[in-house]
């Protein structure tokens, strides 16, 4: 959790847990070289917020500890989670905020064993997989409780052969929050009835679950590496191989590249669910909302990536040379070589050759828009070029559905000549009588 010479926030409420960790640490200070400082996140919910704060900062002047206040408003608004939930985001938001100014690389809450196995039964209750039923973790991210094996009791205790004061938050008795509950009645029964120690298996389990979670996550990382392309859109996969290992596995495998675009907030039971779905065989045709990102399927292909996707513009190009396309993270580069008699025609979809003599010297590079129609190259010999709707197209091509708008469309004069990294149209071919070939590539940039 902590090496010697870090700096660490300890968050402090006020109550016994956070009042212990501080001293706990402010203790370690001189053999272990920490650097401590104190963060107090005063929500403005209750009249005794004021008293508390006060409380927080006599007690770090008592410690010689650095303490800073932090105001909060907890948002009342919809979308809204509830009280406790939204005062939670706040508090968190708050804490990054102090560890950012004061450099700290560890932010150390008063997390005990009795708060773990409430959690556990919580999310229990709640009807939480496996991760939800790891509870709290000892070290996520910035955040880490040193006192998490620790029980309540054994806090009390060293509070009062130290002579520490604590202040006891009225709401942790109010019986509308299901947590109270399950601490002040639902557990207590539970250890009475059954003479067990409760807490202590409601902690096993949690890290049981753990486990097993940190086992699932380790290699949807390693899948996440092997199967998806990254680009401006995000991380795309074939579904099919995703479909080749369990379910479980790949849900992991899509939450992770959320995770790897910076979205790890948790996901609520009806996220899980959908993206379950995109894995099936008949996929929900509507995108997921993964907080800030999205996931969605188009035939064989599922992306995670960004809500909306920049737009391509219109650009008039006069080749050769190099057009930077930024907003689809892609490079048009073009080249005019002489047609000699070993010349090879290039096949690969991200390349495409044309007479150069037959094309404008301009040409314009585009999105699609609608009513386009295409004629690809390979049409019947005799009679008129094969014509198609250019959306058709696209779908029979397996281009996916986020991709189409993002297509780069070569176009001379106002036919398009090649859908960039697709196929090229039937102007301008390149025959026995061309002496200058325009190549043209598409290129990630």
């Amino acid at each position: 959790m902590l090496r010697g010479g870090d700096r660490v926030l300890v968050a402090v409420s006020g109550g016994p847990d956070s009042v212990t960790l501080l001293d706990v640490l402010g203790g370690l200070r001189a053999s272990l070289g920490f650097v401590v400082s104190v963060a107090h996140v005063h929500h403005d919910l209750r009249p005794e917020a004021d008293d508390e704060a006060e409380v927080v900062c006599r007690l770090c002047e008592r410690l010689g500890v650095a303490c800073h206040v932090e105001r909060v408003a907890v948002k009342r608004a919809p979308p809204w989670e509830g009280l406790e939930a939204e005062g939670r985001r706040a508090r968190h938001g708050a804490l990054e905020r102090v560890a950012r100014a004061v450099g700290a690389s560890r932010i150390a809450t008063g997390h005990t064993a009795d708060d773990q196995a409430e959690t556990v039964l919580m999310r229990l209750l709640q009807g939480a997989g496996p991760r939800g039923l790891g509870g709290i973790a000892p070290v996520r991210g910035l955040l880490i409780s040193p006192l998490i094996e620790s029980r309540r009791v054994e806090i009390i205790d060293h509070l009062r052969v130290r002579g520490l004061p604590w202040v006891e938050d009225a709401s942790n008795r109010d019986a509308r929050f299901l947590r109270n509950r399950i601490r002040h009645d639902l557990l207590p029964f539970m250890a009475e009835r059954i003479g067990a120690p409760v807490v202590e298996a409601l902690c096993r389990s949690a890290a049981a679950a753990r486990a097993l979670v940190a086992e699932l996550e380790a290699r949807a990382r390693g899948d996440l590496d092997r199967l998806a392309t990254r680009d401006a859109a995000g991380f795309t996969l074939d579904v099919a191989a995703l479909a080749a290992g369990p379910v479980e596995l790949g849900a992991e495998i899509l939450r992770q590249a959320a995770a790897a675009l910076g979205e790890t907030r948790p996901l609520r039971g009806p996220a899980q669910r959908a993206i379950r779905a995109l894995l099936s065989g008949a996929p929900r045709r509507r995108a997921v909302r993964l907080g800030g990102l999205v996931a969605e399927r188009s035939g064989r292909r599922l992306r995670v990536g960004p809500v909306a996707l920049p737009a391509l513009s219109t650009r008039a190009w006069a080749p050769p040379g190099a057009l930077d396309l930024p907003e689809i993270g892609q490079r048009l580069t073009a080249s005019i070589v002489p047609r000699g008699s070993d010349y090879v025609i290039p096949r690969e979809p991200q390349r495409a050759a044309f007479d150069a003599d037959a094309l404008p010297p301009t040409l314009t590079v585009r999105a699609r828009r609608r009513g386009d129609v295409f004629s690809p190259f390979g049409a019947p010999a005799s009679g008129p070029p094969a014509v198609r709707r250019l959306k058709s197209f696209l779908i029979d091509a397996g281009v996916p559905r986020w991709q189409r708008p993002r297509t780069p469309l070569v176009e001379a004069g106002a036919e398009i000549i090649w859908v960039a990294g697709v196929r090229r149209g039937g102007s301008a071919p390149v025959t026995e009588t061309t002496t200058r070939v325009l190549e043209l590539t598409l290129q990630r940039g």
